[in-house]
């Protein structure tokens, strides 16, 4: 209690002291989050070591974990450095582990101001024509080509056939400046590609050639896809780009200028974010909302926990709040005081990864949620929620595990009183519910779980379960165990089948009606591992699907038999058209994206593993045949 007391008053006269996704690796030994780049691995290492004066009420100088966010990262760097306010709780600290804590509380990458702006590039494009309607050129606007989240391109809109597949080679790549992780799957419209990044600016560039329109700073970083659509009341502007941040913000960008038409907090927790797009419907735009409360949670100077996930309607017009669906209903309250005077709360967690569904016919959207990060785990962790599209009320929920309550954290020698007593399993929902309409008129709502568990919901009979399946061919309902297979970010659909990436159980075509397997496709690693991971979304053209893989390599494969149509490996350094220096990694999160002749996919992303960092955005097109 003595060096509490010391490190407490360095703390109040200083700056800064010195749940995860799915798929994230285990924090408790915060040297998993040391090796990964970026602006998403530091907050494991500030729970342990900055939450005994920051956010703790007895240090009443102390800058609140709110305040510390909204600083510039090379200021929190500065402040742990040598000379710096914080020089002596910084000694403590490795380099990297400096870094990473102040990249994350800042949400963006050490210099990325200096050089991520559009006036630093060469590639400017010479003009910048006046935005057609969307609706007039082919598009893939959001996480999938509709609400539904199928992901699947029809031919018209793909203007790629599977004859020419093989045939696609490299047109063109950009660099993002500074950035680590590359992750967030573009958006074209109007001709235009819409992207953000993890250095803190979101881009416009032309599709076709990769000349850059405009930037915007948002100074946070953006991981999901964004949205375009008609705006009014904000002339000249008639449409809108939207997208969420590392910080909780929505924003809505002038499509054709990348002015700022708006901008709204939609979570006041300090660790809130939006980590999955938004989808856009009848002037309504909903927009999940995830957290990294449970990084390392069950470090006992920190107060868990208290962030809960949720979805939010917001009118895309002006960007108010109609109406906020929290997973978790109840406000989480203060139930146990430790020893060292930290409260504890509950109930908590239930982030929500995805981008939601939308369902017309139900007059319902539709969305998974995370797992509980204190006990007891309410029945709408780790499920599929319906709620009202005008309202937000909740219509109906189904939940996949039960009991699943887990932190980081509590692996080493001092734990926190929130540690549960069995911590996990670890079965966050955080792939988008697809929904599809079966030969035989009825519907059904897909999804999968962590243990690589695909079930299906009749959402016209209230949820209810119609089956639950592995492709893998063991037993439905079991665990999640690290390198095991897994669906962790999504599938696709198209009239005939539907495809899971499975981790390291490959890729699984399915019957939607029945669940039964078709084929299943598992690549060899090339490494000594022996196997390769599968967990991206997949995306779907008429007879592809197109797949990408924790080792970089993007895949094209026959829908029919899962044969390999096409590969190319993106884990390399590859010259991009705006003279950035940049490499790609893993295809884990955001799948490809298929639309006028042109195929598009982002390489490098990296929360768990720091060897797959990368900052690239590949197009890619069909060679003229001889």
């Amino acid at each position: 209690m003595a060096q509490r007391r010391v490190v407490a008053a360095l703390c109040a006269a200083a700056l800064v002291c010195g749940g995860s996704e799915p798929g994230a690796a285990e924090p408790a030994a915060v040297a998993a989050a040391v090796r990964t780049p970026g602006t998403e691995s530091g907050f494991a290492l500030f729970q342990t070591h900055c939450t005994v004066c920051h956010g703790n009420p007895a240090v009443e100088r102390a800058p609140s974990p709110e305040a510390i966010r909204a600083m510039p990262p090379e200021r929190i760097h500065a402040a742990l450095g040598t000379g710096g306010l914080m020089a002596a709780q910084g000694e403590a600290l490795t380099e990297p582990e400096r870094r990473s804590i102040a990249e994350f509380m800042s949400g963006r990458p050490l210099g990325s101001a200096k050089i991520g702006a559009v006036s630093a590039m060469p590639n400017q494009c010479p003009r910048h024509p006046p935005l057609e309607d969307p609706a007039s050129r082919p598009l893939w606007n959001g996480w999938s080509t509709s609400g539904a989240n199928q992901r699947f391109q029809p031919a018209p809109m793909a203007r790629i056939a599977a004859r020419d597949v093989p045939r696609l080679k490299l047109k063109w790549a950009f660099g993002f400046p500074s950035g680590v992780s590359s992750n967030a799957e573009p958006t074209i419209a109007s001709g235009r590609l819409y992207v953000g990044s993890d250095n803190g600016y979101f881009y416009s560039l032309d599709a076709k050639t990769g000349c850059v329109h405009w930037s915007y700073e948002t100074g946070s970083i953006i991981r999901g896809t964004s949205v375009v659509g008609p705006i009014v009341g904000h002339a000249p502007a008639r449409y809108a780009v939207y997208a969420g941040d590392g910080h909780a913000n929505v924003l809505a960008l002038d499509a054709q200028t990348g002015a700022l038409l708006w901008k709204v907090h939609v979570d006041d927790h300090f660790v809130a974010r939006i980590t999955a797009g938004p989808r856009l419907y009848g002037g309504k735009l909903f927009v999940p909302v995830s957290s990294s409360e449970e990084y390392a949670a069950g470090t006992p100077n920190y107060p868990c926990c208290t962030s809960r996930g949720s979805v939010v309607a917001l009118d895309a017009n002006t960007g108010r709040q109609i109406w906020k669906a929290w997973v978790i209903a109840d406000t989480p309250q203060p139930y146990l005081k430790q020893a060292n005077g930290v409260w504890l709360y509950r109930p908590a967690g239930g982030a929500v990864w995805n981008t939601p569904t939308v369902d017309p016919k139900r007059h319902a959207v539709y969305f998974g949620t995370g797992d509980a990060t204190t006990a007891p785990s309410p029945p709408t962790t780790d499920a599929v929620m319906a709620v009202d599209i005008d309202t937000g009320r909740k219509l109906w929920s189904y939940q996949a595990t039960e009991g699943d309550v887990r932190i980081g954290g509590c692996t080493g020698a001092q734990q926190s009183a929130a540690c549960p007593k069995n911590n996990g399993p670890d079965m966050d929902i955080g792939n988008s519910p697809i929904l599809v309409a079966l030969p035989n008129g009825r519907r059904v709502l897909l999804a999968g779980t962590k243990s690589a568990d695909v079930f299906a919901l009749d959402p016209d009979e209230g949820g209810s379960l119609k089956y639950r399946v592995n492709p893998t061919g063991i037993e439905p309902g079991g665990n999640f165990r690290p390198g095991a297979p897994a669906i962790m970010w999504g599938g696709a659909a198209d009239a005939e089948r539907m495809y899971y990436g499975l981790g390291t159980g490959g890729l699984a075509a399915m019957d939607p009606a029945t669940g039964r397997v078709l084929w299943r496709f598992r690549p060899e690693a090339g490494d000594s591992s022996g196997v390769e991971s599968l967990g991206a979304a997949p995306t779907v053209i008429p007879g592809v699907v197109f797949e990408g893989s924790g080792s970089g390599v993007l895949y094209a494969l026959s829908a029919v038999d899962g044969r390999v149509l096409w590969q190319f490996d993106t884990a390399r350094s590859i010259q991009t058209v705006n003279e950035v220096a940049a490499h790609g990694g893993a295809i884990a999160v955001s799948g490809a994206v298929a639309v006028d002749g042109m195929l598009y996919v982002g390489s490098g992303y990296a929360v768990g593993n720091g060897a797959t960092a990368g900052n690239l955005l590949l197009a890619f097109e069909v060679a003229r045949a001889d």
